[in-house]
């Protein structure tokens, strides 16, 4: 039984990131604070959040989005900019896995992939 509640979670979670990934591009054109606000409401809905969890999550999140913006308007080749992308998410990563429990990193790091398989089948459209 408390299987089930996890997989209606996960599915919420999941319709959140699918309707984040179609608004993606225009959220990707919006200055930093409204990004990361974004995505702290995603995450404190679809990882049920508590409030101290949220603020921390959202500190961690707009200094994040901050690092984002100059990568995002550089010139340099997009493997750099995939590079350094990726260091950055790392870094990111590890912050949030002092702030979530086991169990909402593991949901977090689901929902990224189930992100990333999306975007691949996209692409192959």
């Amino acid at each position: 039984m408390k299987k089930k509640p996890m997989l209606m979670a996960t599915l919420l979670g999941l319709t959140l990131f699918s309707h984040a990934l179609m608004a993606q591009r225009p959220l990707m054109d919006k200055p930093a604070q409204e990004r990361a606000a974004a995505q702290t409401q995603r995450m404190t809905t679809s990882l049920r959040l508590d409030s101290a969890q949220a603020g921390k999550v959202a500190r961690i999140n707009l200094r994040y989005a901050q690092r984002m913006d100059p990568l995002m308007q550089a010139n340099g080749s997009r493997i750099s900019k995939l590079k350094a992308v990726r260091t950055i998410q790392k870094e990111k990563e590890a912050e949030l896995k002092q702030v979530l429990s086991k169990e909402q990193f593991e949901q977090f790091k689901e929902q990224q992939q189930a992100v990333k398989d999306e975007i691949k089948e996209r692409r192959k459209s």
